[in-house]
């Protein structure tokens, strides 16, 4: 891209589909707790569904940035190749890892011995858990060859794919709610599978002709070595392992604190909530490595359009929780009981400014991909995760709600991975400048 060609035209354009692909996913979330919500028994199969899912998240966690590798790396038939089997590699051994942590005694030492939950509560983890057996691999495949698509401007086809996935999630929750006697949060845990699945699927197919006609076509000087694959992966891969694995230990602090059953039963709706908001931060990260070209013109123009999109977000968020909307969103969509709405609002509103946080750490955490800084992620991960579990060790001394504890933690680890991130920051740039000279 020449100098100044970069517009915020332009930017919104590529980022919008991409946007819009994390926004539907987003939706995911709310609609299968809201479904679980209306079925019988919903405070157990709620908690059951955030603590399973939360496992799911930290197995899932070293493909996360597949996308972003995928997205940087594949340039040729050469590295192609070597990135889609260090792909299958990885997928193999996170479902192997997701196998132990299903074996019953490791299982029951996770969730009775070290959580503290009740045997009823531990039973339905336990089966969900199952049920999410093939969710994390298919989350890798799937990312590997969206990231194929981000490369080659592509994008709109994630939305497509996103779009199948989540009338999947629809119909089958609905199926399953209304045609069988499954509790709810094997219900959630069943949909999620199926349709992540069927999704991975839908995106290789839309990406076969690029591959066949493009990507296996070209042949170029890059040499894609697995050596200078680990170097570069391995940080991306230990920063989703760091900040996934913070969820389920803040959930094990929870399961301790007080009001564990209302708060463990409440977060997985919160959190869904806010993801909705978070989710135009998630979705920038790619956008910025595969737009960032170091000019000041440019840079700036990137600069620009992650301030317009986080005083957006927040303003909108802000506005939902100081209206009578809050009450709208937690009772009417996400069905909670009217005794737990007041938690749910009390810590969604902890969480106001945490979607504008993740749209800087987005931003911050490109320019670091491009200037090769990815160690610098890992460590500021580090400093967000020592951050939130230290919080959480000092907030439960203070008998705070374990819900309340754990969103201060959320944010205030958030802030502190930020000022890290800024301290390099500029090195970063200063890596951008000598790249490309």
């Amino acid at each position: 891209m020449k100098k100044g060609e970069l517009t915020l035209k332009y930017i919104f354009k590529f980022w919008f589909p991409i946007a819009l692909t994390w926004l539907m996913m987003s939706f995911e979330g709310p609609y299968t707790t809201a479904v679980i919500a209306r079925l019988s028994d919903a405070k157990y199969n709620l908690a059951a569904y955030g603590i399973a899912f939360s496992f799911a998240l930290i197995v899932e966690a070293p493909i996360i940035m597949l996308m972003t590798a995928s997205t940087a790396l594949v340039k040729n038939r050469q590295s192609y190749k070597k990135l889609r089997n260090f792909t299958f590699l990885l997928n193999f051994l996170i479902t192997l890892i997701m196998g132990i942590v299903l074996i019953p005694k490791v299982f029951n030492f996770i969730t009775i011995t070290l959580m503290g939950l009740e045997k009823r509560l531990a039973i339905l983890v336990y089966h969900a858990t199952a049920l999410l057996l093939p969710w994390p691999a298919a989350i890798g495949f799937r990312r590997f060859y969206q990231g194929i698509l981000i490369a080659n401007n592509k994008t709109k086809r994630i939305a497509y794919g996103t779009v199948i996935r989540i009338l999947t999630v629809i119909i089958s929750t609905l199926l399953l709610a209304n045609f069988t006697n499954f509790k709810g949060v094997y219900v959630g845990a069943i949909s999620l599978s199926f349709a992540v699945i069927f999704e991975a699927f839908v995106i290789y197919a839309m990406t076969y002709e690029i591959i066949k006609d493009r990507v296996l076509k070209t042949e170029s000087d890059f040499n894609l070595t697995y050596g200078y694959l680990a170097t570069f992966y391995i940080p991306l891969a230990l920063t989703s392992f760091i900040a996934l694995g913070v969820q389920p230990i803040v959930t094990f602090f929870v399961a301790k604190s007080r009001l564990a059953l209302d708060s463990l039963a409440v977060l997985p709706v919160v959190t869904s909530f806010i993801f909705i908001f978070r989710s135009m931060g998630l979705s920038f990260q790619e956008v910025g490595v595969a737009l960032m070209k170091y000019d000041d013109e440019n840079f700036n123009t990137l600069k620009t359009f992650v301030f317009m999109l986080s005083v957006i977000v927040s303003f909108t968020l802000a506005a939902i929780m100081l209206t009578p909307a809050r009450y709208l969103w937690f009772q009417k969509v996400a069905g909670l009981s009217p005794d737990l709405i007041p938690l749910a609002v009390q810590t969604a509103s902890i969480l106001v400014l945490l979607p504008a946080l993740s749209i800087l750490i987005s931003w911050q955490r490109s320019v670091l991909v491009n200037a090769a800084l990815t160690r610098h992620i890992t460590y500021g991960t580090i400093v967000e995760f020592v951050s939130i579990v230290v919080l959480m060790l000092v907030f439960l001394k203070m008998n705070l709600i374990g819900a309340h504890a754990a969103a201060l933690s959320f944010i205030l680890g958030r802030a502190a991975a930020n000022i890290y991130f800024h301290q390099i920051y500029k090195k970063g740039i200063r890596n951008l400048v000598l790249l490309k000279d």
